[in-house]
């Protein structure tokens, strides 16, 4: 699938074509600028012609931004990805440094360049688009991204100058989705390119750097998924930006999308209550769970620190205690691998479908020693058992009288399951129905 990439120095409007290509809002928008700092993807189908496109941060030099070298790194690597470039300015504004820059290292690119100018919402405004003929790129082309007007002529345009290629079906639809997410600055920027061995997204010292969710095939040591990085979550009381608003919000969408979670936390800081709340999210939306404890490097350890650590999460997780634990320091590629073999496994349990036949023969004899209590002279007798066919390991338990099995029941027949079936990582629902 041919790859479309949008550059231009900051808050041309890149992120809101983007969304308007793409016809949902992934790419968070707002007058500030710098928001965008990572490449984001999505697709974009157009007179029957779909295509990749990728939105890039604002490309500036010799600015206050902390971020700035990371920035122009990843808006390089996403013209040498790209087939086509869409080279965004703004007709207000005129041709700055920056478009004078951008344009020079676009020529120097050798790949084919489409220049939209973007804001011209009025017929005034079309005279002040045509100064942009002096950067010597060809045909423009202007446009709205807030309103939409001259973004058909625009795509027109683009599939014209796509490479011509065999139409194929979305090869990672069916791929299982593992997301990292954890508070800001905890590593997740980290681990996702020390697993990839790129620099995929931007990491810096400075809490909140990642903002957007972003999405890599994995396809290494007999692993093949959809790897997501996510932005940091903290309390609701901390946020206090809009920007950091929709962010959350990208997060905890990832999250309800997602198979299994890997919920990274600081070792420093241990479990705190806002990683609580975020493993509390992970349970309510039933996605599978790997917990990692990242910077594992800077604690003080003595022979049984692991052991005590871990017994002391555990306790904290408790009744949901059934998680993969693995202590990583990303930044010295300490058990990073353990990391994806852990993902793997809680993946398999996640997914997998235990015969009827199977949960009978297992479960019954056990029920049968151990029935439910009596409730005001009455014996609720279970009679048969199925695994539900949802997404999550669920199962149904048919008895004469569901209505008097109560909690702590349920959690006996929870701990059967997972003593007797690989449940690890994975939450399980029970539901009690009439036979």
């Amino acid at each position: 699938m041919s790859l479309v990439a949008i550059v231009g120095r900051p808050n041309v409007g890149k992120s809101t074509l983007f969304n308007r290509l793409v016809g949902a809002r992934q790419a968070i928008v707002d007058d500030t600028a710098g928001v965008t700092r990572d490449r984001h993807y999505g697709r974009c189908e157009w007179c029957g012609r779909e295509f990749s496109v990728v939105d890039t941060g604002g490309y500036t030099s010799n600015s206050d931004d902390v971020f700035e070298n990371a920035i122009r790194s990843q808006v390089q690597i996403a013209i040498e990805e790209a087939d086509l470039v869409l080279f965004m300015v703004e007709a207000a504004t005129g041709i700055t440094d920056y478009d004078a820059e951008m344009a020079d290292v676009l020529r120097r690119s050798r790949k084919p360049v489409i220049l939209c100018v973007n804001k011209v919402d009025t017929g005034e405004k079309m005279y002040d688009a045509y100064q942009f003929y002096s950067l010597g790129l060809g045909e423009i082309y202007s446009i709205s991204a807030a309103n939409g007007s001259g973004t058909g002529d625009l795509l027109d345009a683009v599939v014209a100058a796509l490479p011509e290629e065999t139409e194929t079906a979305d090869p990672y639809a069916d791929l299982p989705r593992i997301t990292i997410v954890g508070k800001p600055n905890v590593g997740k920027s980290s681990l996702t390119n020390a697993l990839l061995g790129t620099e995929r997204n931007i990491v810096t010292p400075v809490a909140g750097t990642t903002r957007d969710s972003i999405e890599s095939h994995y396809n290494q040591f007999g692993h093949e998924f959809m790897l997501v990085d996510t932005a940091g979550i903290r309390r609701k009381t901390k946020v206090n930006e809009d920007l950091e608003f929709y962010s959350v919000m990208r997060s905890i969408r990832a999250i309800e999308h997602s198979d299994v979670c890997i919920m990274m936390i600081d070792a420093t800081t241990g479990m705190e209550a806002q990683d609580m709340n975020i493993f509390s999210l992970i349970l309510r939306n039933r996605k599978g769970c790997v917990l990692v404890v990242n910077k594992w490097d800077l604690f003080i350890k003595d022979s049984n620190t692991m052991k005590e650590y871990t017994e002391a999460l555990r306790s904290r997780l408790a009744p949901f205690d059934d998680v993969p634990i693995v202590f990583t320091s990303v930044v010295k590629m300490q058990r990073i691998q353990d990391v994806l073999n852990a993902a793997a496994e809680v993946y398999a349990n996640y997914s997998q479908k235990i015969p009827t036949a199977r949960l009978n023969e297992t479960l019954l004899p056990v029920i049968e020693e151990t029935p439910p209590p009596a409730w005001k002279g009455k014996y609720v007798k279970v009679k048969y058992i199925t695994q539900l066919p949802t997404k999550f390991p669920a199962f149904a338990f048919f008895c004469n009288l569901p209505q008097y099995i109560k909690d702590p029941y349920k959690r006996f027949l929870e701990n059967q399951l997972r003593k007797n079936f690989s449940l690890t990582g994975c939450p399980v629902q029970i539901y009690c129905r009439q036979k």
